[in-house]
């Protein structure tokens, strides 16, 4: 004789399956509409002070010092994620993805990027020259 279902175990996995089916439709959703919990805000000490026109890269950030002002500038391309390069020469920063180019106050210059890149707070210390970098 075939061992009887219990209805009540049954009901159960219908019931967790529901739910599962339910959180994969909801999650993307909450996901979209920017229901995100903010992360913590990362603090990197750089314990050199950049000479003239100068600039440090770094894996998250680019920091520029022009002897006036002080900025760093997200790496993130604003259209697809990708690690933005920084072009002395020209200076320009580049997306090696799609060609996305913003100048060194992170104005886009040419698309397919919409975004102006993101701005980082930065604070140069006085005693050794070095900065504090918010991201």
């Amino acid at each position: 004789m075939a061992p009887q279902k219990n209805e009540n175990t049954s009901l159960n996995k219908r019931k967790f399956l529901l739910f599962c089916a339910g959180f994969a439709i909801i999650y993307p959703i909450i996901r979209f509409l920017g229901f995100s919990i903010p992360r913590k805000p990362r603090i990197i000490e750089l314990g050199s002070s950049l000479q003239g026109n100068g600039f440090h890269i770094g894996p998250d950030f680019i920091l520029f010092d022009n002897g006036k002002k002080v900025w760093a500038l997200s790496r993130r391309c604003t259209h697809l994620g990708c690690t933005i390069n920084y072009h002395e020469k020209d200076e320009l920063l580049e997306c090696p993805c799609h060609q996305s180019r913003f100048s060194t106050e992170g104005v886009v210059l040419h698309g397919p990027a919409k975004k102006d890149l993101p701005l980082y707070k930065v604070e140069k210390l006085k005693n050794d020259g070095g900065y504090i970098v918010t991201i």
